[in-house]
C-alpha cells in the first residue's frame, strides 16, 4: 500500500513545504533572544519576551484555527496560516523603521499565529490524504521535512545574523553615546530583518501555488458535509477518547523533552569541553556544531522511521525509541563527560519519530473531530515553554548532569503511552 497515492501527490508536496517553513521559523528564532538583548541593550529576561510572544501565538491561535477549518476547509486553514506567517515576517520591515523592541514582539506574535494555523491544519490534512492504514507513515514522511527547514533556520541564524551583527557586547554598547548607539542599532536591525523579509516573499509564492493547485476538497474528509448532530459535543467526545486524551499529555511531555534536550546541549557541551581545558569561546563553537549534528541525526532518522513504519506498528516503534531515549538520558546523568554529551546528541535520533507518531495515534479514531483534536495537540506545544525553566533551575543550582532527569521523566511518560497503545492494537 502506497504512502501517498498519485491523486494526492501534488497537494502532499505543497502542504509538506509548510512543514519545512515552520521548522525554519522555529530555529531561526532561538538566537533572537540574545540578539535583541544586545541590539536594544536589554537584560536577557527582557530578551526572552521573544519566546513568550512566540509560544503565546502558538497557544492562543490553535483553538480558533480548529474552529476556522471546521467552518471552512483544510485549504483555507493552510492559506490563512501562510498569510499570517507572511504578514508577521514582513512586519519586521516597519518594525525596523520604528526602531523599538515591541513592534518586533507584535510581529512575532502574528507570525506564530500563522504557524499555529499551519500546524493545526497541515497535520490532519496530511493524515486525510489517503488510506487510514498509512496515515501515520504519511505524517512521518511529511514531518521529515520539518527538520530540513530547522537546519536552514539554524544555518541562517549562525552564518547571517550572528556572523554579520556587530561583535560588540551589551556592556560595550552601553559605553556608546546616543548617536553611535542608534547607528549601530539600525545596522544590526537591518541584518535581522533581511532573512525575515526573504521568507515573507517565499511564503507569498507558496500561498499562490496552493491557491492555484490545491483543490479545497483534495484529500480532505470535509466536515462541511457532516450532520450537525455528529458535530455536536466534539470536545466531550475527545475527552472521552482515552487514546486522544493521553496523546495530548504525551505530546506535552514530548515537546518539553525536545526543547530541554536541544536548549541545553550547548551549555552542557561547553561545560564538558571547558573541563578538558578548552577555552570557553572554542567550547561554545564545538557545542554549536554538535547541536547541528543532533539536528542532522533528527532529520535522517525521520526518513528512516518513515521507511521502517512499512513493517512495524507505530505504537511499537514509539515504545522502542522511547526506551532507547530513556537509556541515553540516564547515561548523560550517570556517566557525563564526552560519553554523556554524545549520548545527548544521539537522543535526537530517538525523538524524530515521536511527534508525528503520537499525533497519528491520538487522532486515529476521532473521526469528524480531527480539527478540534489537532488544536489540542498543538496547544500541547506549551510543554516546550513550561518544562525548560524547571531544568534551568536545576542547572542554576550547578547540577547540570542531573538536570536531564526532566527529559528522562518525559520519555518515561511517552513510553507508557506507547505501551498502552500497543494493548489497543
Amino acid at each position: 500500500m502506497k504512502t501517498v497515492e498519485k491523486n494526492y501527490l501534488l497537494a502532499f508536496i505543497l502542504v509538506t513545504c509548510c512543514f519545512a517553513l515552520w521548522g525554519f521559523a522555529n530555529d531561526i528564532t532561538n538566537p533572537m533572544v540574545k540578539a535583541f538583548s544586545k541590539i536594544f541593550r536589554m537584560s536577557v529576561t527582557d530578551g526572552t519576551l521573544v519566546q513568550v510572544a512566540f509560544y503565546g501565538g502558538y497557544f492562543c491561535m490553535a483553538l480558533p484555527a480548529a474552529l476556522f477549518i471546521k467552518r471552512f476547509s483544510y485549504k483555507s486553514g493552510i492559506m490563512m496560516g501562510l498569510g499570517l506567517y507572511a504578514l508577521g515576517a514582513l512586519m519586521f520591515i516597519p518594525a525596523r523603521a520604528i526602531g523599538s523592541y515591541y513592534p518586533f514582539l507584535i510581529a512575532y506574535f502574528i507570525l506564530t499565529c500563522g504557524l499555529s494555523f499551519l500546524e493545526t491544519t497541515a497535520n490532519p490534512f496530511i493524515l486525510s490524504m489517503g488510506e487510514k492504514e498509512t496515515a501515520t507513515r504519511r505524517l512521518n514522511l511529511a514531518q521529515a521535512f520539518n527538520p530540513i527547514g530547522s537546519l536552514l533556520g539554524m544555518w541562517v541564524a549562525m552564518n547571517w545574523i550572528q556572523a554579520k551583527m556587530s561583535p560588540l557586547s551589551t556592556a560595550e554598547r552601553a559605553t556608546l553615546n546616543d548617536a553611535e548607539f542608534e547607528t549601530l542599532k539600525q545596522s544590526d536591525l537591518s541584518v535581522v530583518v533581511g532573512p525575515y523579509a526573504a521568507i515573507g516573499i517565499v511564503l507569498i509564492i507558496v500561498f499562490v501555488l496552493i491557491l492555484l493547485f490545491v483543490k479545497k476538497a483534495n484529500g480532505q474528509q470535509s466536515t462541511a458535509k457532516v450532520e450537525n448532530a455528529q458535530k455536536a459535543n466534539g470536545l466531550k467526545r475527545l475527552l472521552a477518547n482515552r487514546a486522544y486524551r493521553e496523546g495530548v499529555i504525551a505530546q506535552f511531555f514530548y515537546v518539553g523533552a525536545q526543547i530541554t534536550c536541544w536548549t541545553f546541549i550547548i551549555q552542557y557541551g561547553t561545560k564538558v569541553f571547558m573541563a578538558e581545558g578548552i577555552a570557553e569561546q572554542t567550547a561554545e563553537i564545538m557545542s554549536q556544531r554538535l547541536n547541528i549534528i543532533a539536528m542532522v541525526l533528527f532529520c535522517g532518522s525521520r526518513f528512516l522511521c518513515t521507511w521502517l513504519l512499512k513493517w512495524f506498528k507505530p505504537a511499537k516503534m514509539l515504545t522502542t525509541f522511547a526506551s532507547i531515549a530513556i537509556l541515553l538520558t540516564i547515561i548523560v546523568i550517570a556517566v557525563g563527560g564526552r560519553v554523556g554529551l554524545y549520548s545527548l546528541v544521539a537522543v535526537s535520533a530517538c525523538m524524530s519519530l515521536m511527534f508525528p507518531t503520537i499525533y497519528g495515534l491520538a487522532l486515529k479514531d476521532v473521526g469528524p473531530d480531527a480539527e478540534l483534536g489537532s488544536a489540542g495537540l498543538i496547544m500541547a506545544i506549551l510543554g516546550g515553554s513550561l518544562l525548560p525553566p524547571l531544568q534551568a533551575m536545576i542547572i542554576d543550582a550547578d547540577y547540570i548532569k542531573f538536570s536531564f532527569i526532566i527529559p528522562t521523566l518525559c520519555f518515561i511518560i511517552i513510553l507508557l503511552y506507547g505501551l498502552r497503545q500497543i494493548k489497543n492494537i
